[in-house]
């Protein structure tokens, strides 16, 4: 169903001004009547009968009023027929007989617009009370961010992590929103566990060894964490193409959250320590190996002094626990020989 704009109707001033000049020109004729004629009948009857007529009904032009507010949209049915969406700013009149529809206007999910500051229950249950009166069917056509629940899910290695996301969306067509999907609010919350829960399993938490992320059969370093700007362009488009059919734009989604789940949380966190560990290791390892090679030629270029290959190797034993130990070398004076 595509949408169908309605124009030319911005005459709701119009339609109430006539409306209530009519009711008081109906009011007056039938004063006039009743004040000029006798007690068993009224003067002018004809005139009497269609001044009580029009007080009678003169009102329900009212009833197609509709006032609307910046970026807001109003659906509207007429006997169950789709009859067109009023869009803008303005005070318009349409068929009174028309009805405006919104299937997801009482639904509330953790989104701009419907979340709620921290108060008391008393304020809380009177604000309820407050918005359940003033919800109305009007579709509102601004930028909102839906922000789902953290969801537990398993990576491409199997490690259970738990991640969370914020979606940035927007109404684009009314009639697909109202018409082909029952709720486009529920819809859209489904729609982002689901592609949140496909494009996680495609990759590592971290970067891992023989991982194919991209589906092209070469293994990559694509990970959650460290190419978190391409898995959140593979959600959205995801969830863009889920979301077509409601009449709904994705026009961003980010990580929000994202961390191993607690369960595998500290063994996770000893793995990535241990291999702190040995990157240090191998750095120092490097280091003083460098160092030692470098005293060597040192002592060698100037004939400081001459050494044999087993002094040469106690000395380069010595530099190694010297620059590779963890804490202060201990110095000892050997006043006689080595051998």
């Amino acid at each position: 169903m595509e949408e169908k704009v309605i124009k030319g109707k911005k005459n709701g001033f119009l339609v109430l001004i006539v409306t209530i000049l009519i009711l008081v020109a109906a009011f007056a004729a039938m004063m006039y009547c009743g004040v000029n004629g006798t007690d068993d009948a009224p003067a002018y009857p004809v005139l009497f009968g269609v001044s009580l007529v029009l007080l009678c009904i003169g009102w329900f032009p009212l009833l197609g009023l509709r006032v609307l507010k910046p970026q807001e949209a109003l659906v509207l049915t007429l006997f169950g027929k789709y009859y067109g969406t009023l869009k803008g700013d303005g005070f318009f009149w349409v068929n009174p007989f028309c009805s405006s529809v919104n299937p997801a206007a009482k639904t509330k999910l953790n989104q701009s617009g419907d979340v709620t500051t921290q108060i008391t229950p008393a304020e809380r249950q009177a604000a309820n009370q407050k918005n359940a009166a003033a919800i109305t069917n009007r579709i509102s056509l601004k930028i909102m961010t839906l922000s789902n629940n953290r969801q537990k899910i398993n990576d491409c290695l199997g490690n259970p992590v738990e991640i969370g996301i914020a979606v940035t969306w927007r109404v684009v067509d009314t009639a697909k929103a109202v018409f082909n999907v029952d709720n486009y609010k529920e819809y859209l919350s489904l729609q982002c566990d689901s592609a949140l829960r496909n494009i996680v399993r495609l990759y590592p938490y971290d970067v891992a060894p023989n991982v194919d992320t991209t589906g092209d059969g070469i293994a990559d370093e694509g990970s959650l964490r460290g190419s978190s700007e391409v898995v959140a362009l593979r959600i959205r488009d995801e969830i863009q193409s889920k979301v077509n059919e409601a009449g709904l734009e994705i026009v961003e989604a980010r990580i929000t959250y994202l961390a191993y789940a607690p369960e595998i949380a500290a063994v996770m966190l000893q793995r990535q320590q241990a291999s702190a560990i040995i990157d240090a290791r191998k750095m120092i390892v490097d280091g003083a190996v460098g160092m030692v090679e470098m005293a060597l030629e040192r002592l060698a270029e100037k004939g400081t002094v001459n050494l044999d290959e087993e002094r040469k190797a106690t000395m380069v034993s010595n530099l190694l626990v010297v620059l590779c130990g963890n804490h202060d070398a201990q110095p000892v004076v050997n006043s006689g020989s080595l051998y």
